[in-house]
């Protein structure tokens, strides 16, 4: 099962011109009103992007998802800080530059943060792995959101690259979610989350213990990337508590407690959402029948996928192939 989805992976890659070097970004003309004015990360070919965005006091959020396993270049320098989180982001070969910080060739950044601060250089190409799906949060530095205790805007922010840190990821999620149920977006809740958002990114600056994604009471690094890495490797498995914790060196209870703390929710959780995660990759080949789909990621038979597919995605897997077109 698992060689299947390995030989539809090579198939994009052998198809995929290859990735060209991150070219000189330049920057678009400054705004004229802080983030509510049209700011975003530019994408080249801009066709491949999906967006939905909300504008929110001082905050603009935007969700964008790529359509197509096409190389692609993106770039962005504004007067705003950006905070971006990957829920999903696995490529072939690229690099992402953040003004400030070495250039990462990084191949898998799921779950992983960047920050860049205002006027600070951010760009990258890439060849994707998967259809990447990022959450932008571009922040007004004197907005009205910022607690003038706070001194917000005088803050001298550093640029960061792929790390991890729970409370910020929630936060992300939560404005994600405002996205993508606009009905869901009312005042105060909206100016609580943006007002958060501050504070956290004020922690974050002082604290040099956030370059490594370690949670306290959570797994350690080679541990999380031990136990994902296997969970990559055997996404149609069925796999056992207790082949979890062996790969961790820790009782099942003890690993259960420590996962939840990393990943945010249990391991059997993430093992299903990432067999969702790589069914969308495989949807996005319209020459494979959803059955073979459903077989090749472990279900026994079509319905228990349907199932399984709508409770996490809230759509059948006809539909979200319908969707990509």
């Amino acid at each position: 099962m698992a060689n299947s989805a390995q030989e539809t992976s090579s198939q994009y890659a052998s198809q995929s011109p290859p990735v060209r070097p991150i070219p000189e970004y330049h920057a678009p003309a400054p705004l004229q009103s802080g983030v509510e004015a049209r700011s975003s990360v530019d994408f080249s070919p801009p066709e491949i992007i999906s967006r939905r965005s909300a504008a929110l006091p001082g905050v603009h959020v935007e969700t964008v998802q790529v359509m197509r396993y096409t190389p692609f270049e993106y770039g962005f320098r504004a007067p705003c800080h950006l905070l971006i989180a990957a829920e999903l982001a696995e490529r072939y070969e690229g690099e992402t530059f953040v003004e400030g910080l070495p250039r990462s060739a990084l191949r898998d950044f799921t779950r992983k943060l960047t920050f860049v601060p205002a006027g600070h250089d951010f760009r990258g190409s890439q060849r994707p792995r998967a259809l990447t799906r990022t959450t932008y949060i571009y922040i007004d530095p004197r907005g009205p959101l910022a607690d003038p205790a706070l001194r917000f805007g005088e803050v001298e922010f550093k640029p960061r690259l792929f790390f991890y840190d729970r409370d910020l990821w929630e936060i992300a999620l939560k404005l994600k979610s405002l996205v993508e149920n606009p009905t869901s977006i009312y005042g105060r809740y909206a100016e609580a989350l943006g007002t958060l958002l501050t504070h956290e990114l004020v922690r974050i600056n002082g604290d040099a213990t956030l370059n490594a994604p370690v949670n306290r009471g959570g797994l350690a690094c080679w541990q999380q990337k031990r136990v994902s890495a296997y969970i990559e490797e055997h996404v149609a498995d069925d796999i056992q508590l207790a082949t979890f914790a062996e790969l961790a060196r820790l009782s099942p209870y003890h690993f259960s407690r420590s996962f939840k703390r990393s990943f945010g929710m249990p391991p059997r959780r993430y093992h299903a959402n990432r067999r969702i995660e790589r069914a969308k990759q495989l949807l996005a080949n319209d020459q494979l029948p959803v059955t073979a789909i459903a077989l090749d990621i472990g279900f026994s038979d079509t319905s228990t996928f349907t199932a399984a597919f709508h409770r996490l995605t809230g759509q059948t897997p006809t539909r979200y192939r319908r969707s990509l077109d």
